[in-house]
Order: structure tokens, then C-alpha cells, then sequence
């Protein structure tokens, strides 16, 4: 285990956690609402730091990030533990994980320079820490970063938002780009199906922006849950009011975890919440997780509707950078 920096000492021996927006105060040999960060002797631990469960190499495309490094690759890792806990969790076997003790002595130690090495060594442009939420382990993600800076890559996170204002303060300035899940523009969906709360979210994104980090959303369209008309108009809206120009992936939900009875999520719903995110004034919607090639999956330019950036899946098979080939209008985001 390795110190977690982001930790106040508390009166009676607990340590108040200040990764996320929960601000645990954990007591002594207890874990936060992670299951990964655990007072020990007083002193709040990693319990990940340096052991990732999962070490692949992505394309950017898969984070979702449309337009940041578009054809890009990214060395993606990701650890045990989540701050949230929801019920539809794509990848709950990592993060709903908890009493980890015995897994976490058999992963070998990866500290955050052979993180670097890897990714370089692999060819690729940046590191996503994803998989799992990486604030629960965010100092190894930003010693990774700092790393990461000096050998000329990019870091990427992929995350639920759920920040508190010292993690922002100190991922803003290192983190390059960020994927965030709005989940839903309801409290009551993200107290009584994720276990979190909303706002802080909306102010991360926010922040996110303000600090001029690139960043695109992705909202995971669930059948009676969070796909009627006023709840995509409402998420579509919030983004839009933001900046037009933040690219929203809108994905189809398969049935997981505790939600095996919910339906997969039909095409035309998918095609819908595209439909409204533009009349939103969104300039770039995207649909996801659809298994037939759709358009939607394509930068077009906002101004003359050419074809900028070309994708099957998650390939990209023809681009022109972010500039339009037509009438050169630049495509906001981050080119190599």
C-alpha cells in the first residue's frame, strides 16, 4: 500500500478521504465507499497504487474520445474499486470488487515510470486510466501523468466525474483530455441507481472545461430509465449550454449486472437521442455500441456537412486531421 495524498487527518483517529465528492471519513483498518483506500496506523492507504488488474492497448476511439488523437492508440489500465455503484455496471467484476487483499497480492507492481515505458514501447500516443473509476486510485493515475508529460504523452481520464474540488485542483492541471458518463440528468437516478449524487458531476464538467482540457460525454441510454424525451433533452441541453461544440456519445445499454431483466436498448432510441442532442444545438453527436456501421459514428464539419473523420467501429478508416476538406472550417478538439 502507498500513502494517499489526497486525505485529511480527522478528530478521533479517522482520515477523511478527499478523492471523490463523498469525502469518507474512514476509520481505523476500514475502507472508504471504494473498497480501496483504507486507514492504516492513522494514515489513509492505496491499497492499488502500482497494480493495475487490466493493462490493454485501446484505440482512443474505445474510451469514447472522437476528437482527441482521432486513429490514435492508447495504453489503458485500470484497477479494483469504484466510487459509485451501479446497478448496470458494464464492468462490475473490477469495479464492485471488494476484500480485494488476497487479489491484489498476486498482481505484480508497476510503478508509474514502467506505466510510461510500456506505453512507449507499444506506440502509443496516451494513457487512459479506465476500466474502473480512476478517481479511487487517482494518485498512481497522476504520478503516471506527470511521467507520462516528460516523455511527450498524453493522459486521458475516463470517469463518472464524481471529483471533489482537491482532486480537480490537481488532475486539471495534468489530466489532458477526459471522457465523463452523465449518467442521467436526475438526482434521484444517480442516488437510488448509481449511489452518487448529480451536481457534482455538472460541476466537474464545467470545471473540466473552464480549464481548457478537452473533454467529450457519453450518456448510456437505458430503456425507462433515462430515455425519455425530457431527460435526453435536459442532458443534451446542459452540455450544449456549456460549449456546442463537446462531443456527446449516446450508447445502447445491454442487459448487466443487477439489470438482467432491463432490455437492450433498440436502435431507434439511439437514433432519437442523436436526433435530439442536435436539436439541442449540439454540433457533433455520436451514437455508440450500435452493431451496423450508422454515419452517426462520423465527424462531419457543423458547416458544410463534408466527412472530416470516417469510423467503422471503433477504426478509423479515412480522416483529414480536424480540418474540413471542403471548406476548411477547423473541428474543435486535439489533432496530432
Amino acid at each position: 500500500m502507498k500513502p494517499a495524498r489526497l486525505s485529511r487527518a480527522e478528530k478521533g483517529g479517522a482520515v477523511k478521504c478527499l478523492a471523490c465528492a463523498h469525502g469518507c471519513a474512514v476509520a481505523e483498518g476500514r475502507t472508504g465507499l471504494c473498497g480501496v483506500r483504507r486507514t492504516v496506523k492513522g494514515e489513509l492507504q492505496s491499497m492499488v497504487y502500482g497494480l493495475p488488474t487490466s493493462v490493454a492497448l485501446d484505440p482512443i476511439e474505445k474510451k469514447p474520445l472522437y476528437h482527441f488523437l482521432p486513429g490514435s492508440t492508447a495504453l489503458s489500465l485500470g484497477t479494483f474499486g469504484c466510487n459509485f455503484t451501479c446497478a448496470f455496471c458494464q464492468n462490475y467484476e473490477l469495479s464492485q470488487a471488494r476484500d480485494v487483499d488476497d487479489e491484489l497480492s498476486r498482481l505484480p507492481f508497476l510503478d508509474p515510470g514502467a506505466v510510461v515505458q510500456l506505453a512507449l514501447r507499444q506506440g502509443a500516443s496516451s494513457i487512459a486510466c479506465t476500466y474502473n473509476e480512476p478517481a479511487v486510485w487517482a494518485e498512481y493515475a497522476l504520478d503516471i501523468a506527470v511521467q507520462a508529460r516528460e516523455a511527450g504523452l498524453r493522459t486521458v481520464f475516463v470517469s463518472n466525474g464524481f471529483y471533489s474540488r482537491e482532486l480537480l485542483d490537481e488532475a486539471l492541471p495534468l489530466i489532458d483530455a477526459y471522457n465523463i458518463d452523465l449518467k442521467s440528468f436526475s438526482d434521484d437516478f444517480y442516488r437510488r441507481v448509481c449511489g452518487g449524487r448529480l451536481q457534482p458531476v455538472l460541476d466537474a464538467i464545467r470545471a473540466i472545461h473552464d480549464a481548457g482540457a478537452w473533454e467529450e460525454i457519453t450518456s448510456l441510454i437505458i430503456p425507462g430509465l433515462n430515455d425519455s424525451e425530457h431527460e435526453l433533452k435536459a442532458m443534451a441541453h446542459f452540455v450544449a449550454s456549456i460549449d456546442p461544440a463537446i462531443p456527446w456519445h449516446v450508447s445502447r445499454f445491454f442487459p448487466m449486472y443487477h439489470m438482467q431483466d432491463t432490455p437492450i436498448t433498440l436502435a431507434a432510441s439511439i437514433e432519437r437521442a442523436v436526433q435530439v442532442g442536435h436539436e439541442e444545438g449540439l454540433l457533433h453527436v455520436y451514437s455508440g455500441n450500435l452493431s451496423v456501421h450508422d454515419e452517426s459514428s462520423d465527424t462531419v464539419c457543423p458547416r458544410c456537412g463534408a466527412t472530416v473523420v470516417e469510423r467503422q467501429g471503433y477504426a478509423v478508416t479515412a480522416r483529414t486531421g480536424l480540418t474540413c476538406p471542403s471548406c476548411g472550417t477547423h473541428i474543435k478538439g486535439v489533432d496530432r
